[in-house]
C-alpha cells in the first residue's frame, strides 16, 4: 500500500491515481464511519465517493498532516449532513439516533454569535476532559462518540462486555456533565 505522503503528492499533481489509492487504503475505514452513522449501505457509498471527491477539491491548497484523519472528517461531516436529509424524510437507521440522544445535552444548535462562542467553549472543555481520561476510557468515548460505534462493536474492540460498555459510558457522560457543569456551562 502507498504510504500517505505519495497519495497526498498525488492529489497535488492531479493526479487521478489518488483517488484510487485512498480508495485502496481508506476505502474500509471511511465506509465504516458513514455506515455506522447512516445504517444504509447504499448512502454510504455515496459518502465515501462524496468523500474522495472533497479530498480531490481540497488538495490543494489543504495538505493533511494525517490524511487519515483528514478523510475521516470528511466522511463524518458528509454522513452527518445526509443523516440530517434522511431523518427529515424519517428514513435513517444507524448508530446516529441512539449516539445523539446519549450526548443531547452536552451538544445543540447554534443561532447566533454568543451561541457560536459559547459552542466552541464547550468544544475546547470536552477536549481537556478527554486528554485528562485514561487512553482506554478515552478511546471508548471517541470510538461511541465520534465514530458512532455500535455498543457491541466497542465491547468486541475492547475485548469488554456490552453492559461494561454501556456502564463506562454512562460514567464517562455523568464525569463529562459534572465536569462541564463545575465549569460554568448550562447544560
Amino acid at each position: 500500500m502507498m504510504d500517505d505522503a505519495k497519495i497526498v503528492q498525488l492529489y497535488w499533481d492531479r493526479n487521478e491515481q489518488a483517488i484510487s489509492a485512498t480508495a485502496d487504503k481508506y476505502g474500509n475505514y471511511c465506509a465504516a464511519i458513514a455506515q455506522n452513522i447512516l445504517g444504509n449501505c447504499q448512502d454510504a457509498e455515496e459518502c465515501v465517493n462524496d468523500t474522495y471527491m472533497n479530498a480531490w477539491n481540497s488538495m490543494p491548497p489543504h495538505r493533511p498532516n494525517i490524511l487519515a484523519t483528514f478523510l475521516g472528517k470528511i466522511t463524518r461531516n458528509l454522513a452527518l449532513n445526509k443523516y440530517k436529509h434522511n431523518t427529515a424524510d424519517k428514513r435513517s437507521n444507524g448508530q446516529a439516533p441512539l449516539v445523539l440522544d446519549e450526548i443531547a445535552e452536552f451538544v445543540s444548535g447554534t443561532d447566533n454569535v454568543e451561541q457560536e462562542i459559547n459552542r466552541k467553549e464547550l468544544i475546547l472543555a470536552i477536549n481537556h476532559f478527554l486528554k485528562k481520561l485514561p487512553s482506554d476510557k478515552r478511546n471508548i468515548f471517541v470510538c461511541r462518540y465520534w465514530y458512532f460505534d455500535s455498543i457491541s462493536d466497542i465491547a468486541a474492540h475492547f475485548d469488554m462486555t456490552e453492559n461494561n460498555v454501556s456502564v463506562t459510558l454512562n460514567r464517562l457522560r455523568l464525569k463529562l456533565r459534572n465536569y462541564l457543569l463545575e465549569r460554568g456551562f448550562e447544560l
